[in-house]
């Protein structure tokens, strides 16, 4: 089932955001301040943002979006990758795709990201340390197929979750054997997130329907489904979870909620599963979303990425802190008129973390891929 989502981009006008003509922001001086800083990710074509980054370690991160969005010509992938210094543009103009919406990795030659064809199908990318390129997978070239997210456990065993055969699951495999496996025990549902805690346990988030709009879905699969009962919410959807333990799960989303005008912001949700039931957490904004979360070294919620729709000059982040109260922290100020985030990662063998988004919600030009970096 296909459902419209809540995603950055939609609110256009209806935000009252007035750009006017601005220079790249990868050419204004970005401040040097404590916390969050701006990373130049140059290169890619207006308008364009980053959905998604994985990171292997200091020196090796990947990040996947689209570019020329609203332009004459079709949209199409874009993916970077970062060497240590710099964030550097990768030639996917041999791939047939208009978005990658999804990427993970753990060393430089096993990558992997998905995305969505111009054509039928949904096809699985595979990073070789030079190039993406497309790799067999059973299911491939159906037209039922749609792969949303994936995942690399520190195995290298490759988790993608998606559709086939008009039910929802897993597609597991080492990138020369593949399987899927056993469609997930809940009706109209999708997909959007995929996260390996360890080697037997993944667990995957998205939306479900109950009646009349649908509302969060969080479920386990350790060699078999466990689906969490659903998060109440009206037309709720969750972009990424975090799970601590079978008592400890944080996720996040968007609640679009009812009427409004077509586009209208939503509001961000942030729950917390302790093994028992779902309780809300306030998010401390009301208008917005939430995007994306990161565990720190220890496996425990670190950081949230999220857009505060009143409040728009600069990035916005929740942070746990060690009494696990989630506080509101803030990017750096003048590096983008009204940046927008998509996702946040850790990153592995460091303390720091990723960013990543676009540098404003509209998805016209003159709006650029974006990210920031935390050296904690």
């Amino acid at each position: 089932m296909r459902r419209r989502r809540f995603v950055a981009g939609t609110i256009g006008t209806l935000a009252g955001i007035a750009l006017g003509p601005v220079p790249s922001w990868a050419d204004v001086p970005v401040p040097r301040t404590q916390g969050w800083q701006v990373v130049p990710a140059p290169g890619s074509t207006p308008a364009a943002q980053l959905r998604r980054i994985a990171a292997a370690g200091p020196r090796l991160a990947w990040a996947v979006g689209e570019e020329n969005l609203g332009g004459q010509s079709q949209q199409g992938a874009l993916a970077m990758v970062w060497n240590g210094s710099v964030w550097t543009k990768t030639d996917v103009s041999h791939l047939d795709h208009t978005r990658l919406s999804d990427v993970a990795g753990v060393c430089s030659t096993s990558a992997w990201s998905v995305g969505q064809p111009a054509g039928n199908g949904s096809p699985l990318l595979h990073w070789d340390g030079t190039n993406w390129r497309e790799a067999t997978f059973p299911g491939m070239g159906e037209t039922d197929v749609r792969l949303t997210s994936v995942a690399v456990g520190p195995d290298r065993r490759v988790w993608i979750c998606g559709s086939r055969g008009g039910a929802v699951r897993l597609l597991q495999g080492n990138g020369r054997r593949w399987r899927w496996l056993d469609p997930l025990p809940v009706a109209s549902a999708n997909l959007y997130r995929v996260v390996v805690r360890s080697p037997g346990e993944v667990w995957v988030s998205g939306d479900q329907s109950n009646g009349g709009g649908w509302s969060g879905l969080v479920a386990r699969w350790d060699g078999a489904w466990t689906v969490l009962p659903s998060i109440a919410g009206l037309r709720l959807g969750i972009a990424d979870l975090h799970s601590a333990g079978p008592d400890d799960v944080w996720a996040v989303g968007t609640e679009a909620g009812v009427g409004g005008p077509p586009g209208r912001p939503g509001n961000p949700a942030l729950s917390h599963w302790d093994g028992t039931a779902w309780t809300r957490v306030e998010a401390g904004f009301t208008i917005g979303s939430l995007t994306g979360i990161a565990g720190d070294a220890q496996g425990r919620a670190a950081w949230i990425s999220g857009w505060n729709f009143q409040d728009q000059s600069r990035s916005t982040y929740l942070r746990r802190d060690g009494g696990g109260t989630w506080t509101v922290v803030r990017g750096p100020a003048g590096t983008a008129p009204a940046p927008y985030l998509n996702d946040v990662t850790s990153v592995p063998g460091a303390t720091g973390f990723w960013s990543v988004g676009m540098t404003s919600p509209a998805p016209y030009p003159p709006t650029e891929a974006y990210a920031e970096h935390l050296d904690a």
